[in-house]
This record gives structure tokens, C-alpha cells and sequence, in this order.
């Protein structure tokens, strides 16, 4: 006999689920991994150990609750959730990454999988049988920490991202994404656009810590997410005249740093000018980078966001000519090259009004930051789930997710699947 699927009250924990694992002793689980003593916090860059480790870490816990996973030629990992058909189509998909910035906090990516994995177990200790597939996604490289593209995982997935470029991106050690990714198993061959994979799925749901004071504001655990701040990352390569730092004169030097810090002053002010607009400067190198060497030339990664697309180029605009004025003051050349370039996204509006319906009293909230979600949006209806950070700070190790509100976020995701799903309750 089979009833209707009734959703639980928001986020309460049935009682059936007692004992069963937990978001926060699955991220217990593997808080040893990666951490990073030098910088604080996490540093889990796509084929690290650290990465590997967690990868495994997914595959043994998927494996424990009968899903059947596997690895594309993505990197993309895969847990199903198979309907007594067997047929791969209409799938709901959650999940998110493993993989961090340098020094970065513990829940930002892990906590959507953790999460995915115990509403799996709250969906199993219902009887709940779905009606569509289920599918756990964990895309790689979603910070793009290593290669410099972020979520290239969804964006080779999705055809977002040229094959070939791919292949040749370098990591700061100049190692190419073919040769590490064939290093650790994945032949760079095969990448690139899937639409079959594609073609299986019907909806993607991303939970995520909110890496904002949204929810803090709000004094409420769990939001909707409404829609992703167009960004992207652009390099700045700043040319000057490399020299001994001890036999050339401070009127004879063609010095990038100089231009450089400048340029990073500049890049503050410029952004300034523009309302809503974010412009940081988070990475700088030096080449050759030596103590007593001035620089021949100076890369600086930059990260610009705004609601609106066209102010956002606009203020990359600005910034490029400022930084050639600066340069050509220091007797430097300076060069302005796009990395990656995500436009603002806004979720798909059924999907969302859906989750309201499914969780009563759910804030909608956007955010500035980027997601597989944002990039998979342009071929299927997405939406996100944001679970409260009280501390307000992200990509850092004051990140924080208290265990409550890690739970009601599990809860609020089974619920959502729950109604996605279009399943039954069995009852015995």
C-alpha cells in the first residue's frame, strides 16, 4: 500500500532518523584532510592528496547507501538514486564540490555534499521511494584555485568551456590540466561537453553555506536562493625591466611592482565609483620573484561582480585603460586578458516558487558569489538553498556553520527532494 508523500514540518528531525549519520559528523568525518598550517583553514586544489582523499571519502559513503557512482571524463562524480525502472531520465541532481580555495573554510562545497548524502538517509528512514532518479553530484575544480577557471568541471560539462583551452590551462607550477589530470587517472582526452549526461537530468538543486549576513539578518537557518551576481576573473600582466635591486638607480628603474601597487589602489577606487560593484585583487606574482631582483614583469588576478552585466564590463573597461596610464607612468606595459566571465544569473522562477511552497517561511536571498548551479542554469532549471553562516565571512577560516543549522539545512534539502521527486511513502 503506498500513500501520497506529505512534507514534515520545516526542518523538524523525524524520529526515526535518531542515530543515523548527520551532516556534522560526516564533515567530523573528514576535517583532518587538507588542512592547511601555513595559511589557516583548508587548501584542497583539484587533484591534490587532500582532494583525492575526499573523493574517496564520497565514493565509500555514496557506496554505503546503495547508490551506484561513478566518475565521468570530467571529473564529475555521480551517485544514483534509481527509480525501480532503471531509466536515467528526468533526474533531480543535488550536490555541490570538495575542492577549496587556498586557505579556505570548512563548509564551503563540503556541506552541500554532506548534506545531499544524510537527506538521502532521512528520504531512506521515511520508506520514501521516488518516482524520478535521484542524482549526488560533486563537481571538481569549482573554485578554480588550481587552473584558474572557476566551476570548470560544469562549465566542460555543459560546453562552457573549450576543450583545448582546458587542456592547456597551467597551475601556478606551470603543470598543464592534461598532464596532471592524466596523472590522477582521467584521460584529458575525453573532456569536454556531455549533453547525455545533460539530457538524464530535469533539475538541479545546489545547497550551499551562504558565504553572506543574509541569514544572520534574517535570524532564519535556510533561504532560497533568488540569483548569482554576474562576475568573472581577469588576468593583468604588467611588463617592466627586470634588474639587480642593488646596482640600478631608483631613477633608472622600470619597476612592475611599482606600477602594480598602483594599479591595486587604483582598482579599489575605480570599483568605488560604480554602485553594488566588487573588484578585489586577491592573487599577485612577481617574476622571477627574487628578494633582491626587480621584477621583469607582474601578474595580478582580478575578480569583478556586479548585478548588471554591462556595468560590469564597463568597470573591467576602466580598470584595463587606468592600469595602462599607470604603466606607461612607471615605463611599464600593461595587458588586460579575460579568464573566465559568468553573466548575472537568475534561478529558474518555478523551480524556486516551488522550493517556497515545499519550505513555509523561506527568505529568498541572492548572492554575489559563483556556483555550478549558475553555470548549469543555462541548460536546465537550477536553484540553491543558502543554510545560515553566523560569522557572515567566507572563503576563509572563520567560516562557519553552527551543527542546528547544518541539520535544518539536510532537512530543508530532503523536504525539498521530497516534493521534486514525486515519490511515496511504503508503508509495511
Amino acid at each position: 500500500m503506498t500513500l501520497p508523500q506529505t512534507a514534515p514540518a520545516p526542518h523538524a528531525v523525524p524520529a526515526e532518523t535518531a542515530g543515523a549519520p548527520t551532516v556534522a559528523g560526516l564533515l567530523k568525518e573528514i576535517s583532518d584532510v587538507g588542512r592547511d598550517s601555513a595559511r589557516g583553514g583548508y587548501s584542497r586544489p583539484v587533484f591534490s592528496t587532500a582532494e583525492s582523499d575526499l573523493r574517496t571519502w564520497f565514493i565509500e559513503q555514496a557506496g554505503r547507501r546503495g547508490l551506484d557512482v561513478h566518475t565521468d571524463a570530467n571529473g564529475i562524480m555521480w551517485a544514483w538514486w534509481d527509480t525501480a525502472t532503471g531509466v536515467r531520465k528526468d533526474a533531480v541532481a543535488t550536490g555541490s564540490h570538495l575542492d577549496s580555495v587556498p586557505g579556505g573554510g570548512e563548509y564551503d562545497g563540503p556541506l552541500g555534499v554532506a548534506s545531499a548524502l544524510v537527506a538521502v538517509d532521512l528520504l531512506k528512514a521515511r520508506n520514501f521511494r521516488p518516482r524520478r532518479p535521484l542524482a549526488l553530484a560533486v563537481f571538481p575544480e569549482e573554485e578554480g584555485s588550481r587552473f584558474g577557471v572557476a566551476c570548470l568541471g560544469s562549465r566542460l560539462l555543459s560546453g562552457g568551456l573549450d576543450p583545448d583551452k582546458a587542456r592547456n590551462l597551467r597551475d601556478p607550477d606551470g603543470n598543464t590540466y592534461a598532464d596532471v589530470a592524466a596523472a590522477n587517472g582521467q584521460d584529458p582526452r575525453f573532456i569536454g561537453p556531455d549533453y547525455k549526461a545533460l539530457q538524464q537530468l530535469g533539475m538541479f538543486v545546489e545547497l550551499h553555506v551562504e558565504q553572506g549576513r543574509g541569514l544572520i539578518d534574517l535570524d532564519r537557518p535556510v533561504a532560497v536562493g533568488s540569483s548569482i551576481l554576474g562576475h568573472g576573473r581577469w588576468k593583468l600582466s604588467i611588463t617592466g625591466e627586470g634588474n639587480h635591486a642593488g646596482t640600478t638607480l631608483m631613477r633608472d628603474r622600470k619597476d612592475p611592482m611599482i606600477a602594480a601597487a598602483k594599479v591595486v589602489v587604483s582598482i579599489r577606487d575605480t570599483a568605488r565609483k560604480y554602485k553594488d560593484a566588487r573588484a578585489t585583487v586577491g592573487r599577485v606574482q612577481p617574476v622571477p620573484g627574487g628578494t633582491n631582483v626587480i621584477a621583469s614583469r607582474v601578474d595580478l588576478w582580478i575578480d569583478v561582480r556586479h548585478p548588471e552585466d554591462s556595468v560590469t564590463a564597463a568597470l573591467v573597461e576602466a580598470i584595463g585603460l587606468n592600469a595602462q596610464v599607470i604603466a606607461a607612468e612607471e615605463g611599464c606595459e600593461a595587458t588586460l586578458t579575460t579568464e573566465s566571465l559568468s553573466p548575472t544569473v537568475h534561478f529558474d522562477g518555478g523551480l524556486r516558487d516551488r522550493l517556497q511552497e515545499l519550505l513555509p517561511g523561506a527568505p529568498v536571498l541572492d548572492t554575489g558569489a559563483g556556483h555550478d548551479a549558475g553555470v548549469l542554469a543555462a541548460h536546465l532549471p537550477t536553484a540553491m538553498l543558502f543554510v545560515r553562516n553566523p560569522t557572515g565571512i567566507s572563503h576563509s577560516p572563520d567560516e562557519l556553520v553552527e551543527d542546528r543549522d547544518a541539520e535544518a539545512g539536510a532537512q530543508a534539502l530532503a523536504d525539498s527532494l521530497a516534493g521534486l521527486l514525486g515519490g511515496a511513502r511504503v508503508l509495511g
